[in-house]
């Protein structure tokens, strides 16, 4: 009986343990990270989608338009500061984690944030587009922004200039348009 009574202590004892562990690791894993990528995704394309359109129809100097470019770079702040917290804490999630969507608005935050900022993540990018998270097209749009704000020559032709001039938006000069990298390739991915 007494030992009936002893293995069954030691078993919840065993049990107990498990769970704590279980709970320790519920509490790192980002469970809400898909939740949390949706209302950045809305807090910073919905302004950017109404001065788009509000740009078509009355032009780029007008009150709207000028309402919703505020309100987008207010959300961006607070977008900006969550993705680099999200980057910093868990490294580049991987696509069972935050889906297809979720690496969209991580490249998209990242992309409209200051040339230091896309430095500093560049790597990452470049790492989880080795490690499968990252599909490559995020990669080359990044590669490309950066070599045009520098003032190079973008490698894929993923970014458009506007040209004052013409009043136009045109490709940004591609380094070797006729030979334009596939993003799909070894060499690239590993870049």
């Amino acid at each position: 009986m007494r030992l009936i009574l002893l293995f069954t202590l030691l078993l919840a004892i065993a049990c107990s343990k498990k769970q704590e562990r279980n709970e320790t690791v519920a509490e790192q894993t980002p469970i809400d990270l898909i939740a949390m990528l949706d209302t950045i995704w809305t807090a910073e394309q919905e302004p950017l989608r109404l001065r788009d359109s509000l740009m078509r129809i009355h032009g780029p100097d007008t009150e709207g338009f000028n309402k919703q470019q505020a309100i987008y770079e207010q959300n961006h702040i607070v977008n900006e500061k969550k993705v680099k917290d999200l980057l910093n804490k868990y490294g580049w999630p991987t696509k069972e984690m935050i889906g297809e969507e979720g690496n969209l608005t991580i490249c998209n935050v990242l992309q409209h944030s200051s040339i230091e900022v896309r430095l500093k993540y560049l790597p990452m990018m470049r790492n989880a587009v080795h490690e499968k998270k990252l599909a490559p097209r995020f990669l080359v749009r990044a590669e490309d922004r950066i070599a045009t704000d520098e003032g190079n020559l973008q490698i894929y032709g993923g970014q458009m200039k506007y040209y004052p001039e013409t009043k136009s938006f045109n490709v940004w000069p591609i380094l070797d348009p006729v030979n334009i990298l596939d993003f799909g390739r070894k060499d690239v991915q590993k870049k």
